[in-house]
């Protein structure tokens, strides 16, 4: 390799080697690399630069990244390399998922180059997964670090190109359902703090009732949690200003986040945290400790989840594996507190009391996923409107009419036995009902255009046949219009409700003079 970092191909010549071969140095090992041109050596300049134009090839797919050879690096190498350069910039959970992926892989793939890893070992290596009885959104994770692994080896010049990761198709749950449990009622919560002494013992109970109630109250993650304290910057503590709410100091280190926050309080947490006495505050705030010292994370997770079983309080059964049954944990308890406070606070308010990253995670596990709630609002509302119409109090159903009268035992009016304001020739006096028992503006309208007639108030049946049978004219209507179905000599005759302008009729609103028009 030249001095400047770039990569040289060379033409050399061994007197062993019928051939031209190609030597340069690799820029991820550091050694020597030859490679063969399969040109013999005769002497000939021809030949001698056919060589030479095969070195320039291999020098410029060596720059691109194209070349073949780089992905001779062993695998142990990629790995001590990914492991050193980028994890450490991760956070320790995930680097731990990373380690653990692969170590999978090697068990079931045992990749001795980077280039074994192809298209068909790691579609094998889903089928084993699943197999083995992983979860679509298990196997869904494997893929995405090792896609994000060999994208870096790719960026590395390590490999060619990365290949395609096996498409899982189920991996993506429904809506109705997307956590891995459920929040749990508060009869359930009070189940588990009575089967507190049956998990843990009577002299702990205290200890591990005031945890439960805790994080019922508070919300917090398992891990943040365990890392509460009252005396102890480093560490998560409760923050009390003389002046304000108290908050919650959150470090990045300790946070899924990795942002240092300063984020308030639930009151029923800050609640709970003040029964405290301050001369007790001193230590973390939740006291788990056991014979060897205090409880790590994984032996708290175990307890409370031997508690939810004890209480009986399921939060999934598998509906292909009845016996796959999921009881109450640590976190179900994090998602009832998410839940009963979505109803009270709006969406960028509970994202912050939750902790939250990314708005788009409170709106999809905490925002309109209350199925329960929504049909208590719905039947609600139907009730409402239910007793509404049968007690009489239904509102005018235009917005601009007046309020509806209450009903009355009075026997109602004859439509004309009122002299009626008069009208413009093409539609009502304004929007305002003048018969307060009529609801609809619309059908008061109807009801005093001229040539609108109701079915059980229609007249002249006999001139109206006279009508259609001498073709001669009928008298009008008593409002000034021409009578539904009258004839018209020569002409067409007005009869039906097909709406269309009437010849004869002076009303030359269409949308409120519906008439249809027959051969006479």
């Amino acid at each position: 390799m030249a001095d400047d970092g770039e990569i040289n191909v060379y033409v050399v010549e061994f007197g062993d080697r019928p051939y031209y071969q190609l030597q340069w140095c690799d820029p991820i090992t550091q050694r020597t690399r030859t490679k063969t041109t399969k040109v013999r050596r005769s002497g000939i300049a021809r030949e001698r630069k056919q060589a030479e134009r095969l070195a320039a090839e291999l020098k410029g797919q060596l720059r691109a990244g194209a070349g073949v050879l780089p992905s001779r690096l062993a695998w142990e190498e990629f790995r001590r390399r990914y492991e050193a350069e980028v994890v450490p910039g991760l956070a320790t959970k995930t680097g731990d998922k990373i380690r653990g992926v692969f170590n999978r892989v090697e068990a079931e793939l045992n990749p001795q180059r980077l280039r074994d890893v192809t298209e068909p070992r790691l579609s094998h290596y889903v089928a084993v997964l699943r197999k083995a009885g992983a979860a679509e959104t298990t196997i869904a994770g494997h893929l995405a670090h090792m896609k994000a692994a060999l994208t870096w080896a790719v960026d590395q010049k390590m490999l060619p190109g990365r290949p395609r990761m096996p498409k899982i198709q189920r991996a993506r749950k429904s809506t109705g359902r997307p956590m891995k449990g459920r929040p749990i009622t508060a009869e359930e919560f009070e189940r588990m703090v009575a089967a507190v002494p049956a998990v843990v013992g009577e002299d702990e109970a205290p200890h591990w009732r005031h945890y439960l109630r805790g994080l019922w109250a508070s919300g917090l993650r398992l891990g943040e949690s365990l890392d509460l304290w009252w005396d102890r910057p480093e560490k998560i503590f409760p923050v009390f200003p003389r002046a304000g709410r108290p908050m919650l100091q959150v470090p990045g280190e300790l946070e899924k986040g990795n942002a240092d926050r300063l984020l308030p309080i639930a009151p029923e947490f800050a609640i709970f945290l003040l029964e405290t006495p301050e001369s007790a505050r001193t230590g973390p705030v939740f006291r788990l400790e056991g014979r060897q010292g205090r409880y790590r994370e994984w032996r708290v997770s175990e307890i409370v989840s031997k508690i939810g079983k004890a209480a009986g309080v399921k939060v999934y059964v598998s509906p292909k594996d009845p016996e796959k049954v999921k009881y109450a944990s640590a976190h179900d308890l994090r998602r009832a507190f998410g839940v009963r406070w979505a109803a009270r606070l709006m969406p960028a308010q509970l994202m912050e009391l939750m902790r939250h990253e990314s708005i788009d995670t409170t709106l999809r596990y905490y925002v309109g996923t209350d199925a329960r709630a929504k049909a208590e609002a719905a039947w609600a509302a139907y009730e409402q409107a239910a007793l509404a119409v049968f007690s009489g109090r239904l509102p005018n159903s235009s917005p601009n009419s007046g309020p509806s009268e209450p009903p009355t035992t009075e026997p109602p009016q004859p439509r004309n036995s009122k002299p009626a304001k008069a009208l413009p020739s093409n539609g009502a006096a304004g929007t305002r009902t003048q018969d307060q028992r009529i609801k609809s503006p619309m059908l008061y309208r109807l009801s005093y255009s001229p040539g609108f007639i109701l079915p059980r108030q229609r007249r002249g049946t006999n001139e109206l046949e006279k009508g259609r049978r001498t073709g001669e004219r009928v008298p009008p209507d008593r409002d000034g219009g021409q009578p539904a179905g009258a004839a018209r000599p020569s002409r067409l005759a007005c009869r039906g409700r097909r709406r269309r302008q009437c010849r004869e009729c002076p009303r030359e609103d269409l949308n409120l003079h519906p008439v249809t028009w027959t051969r006479t």
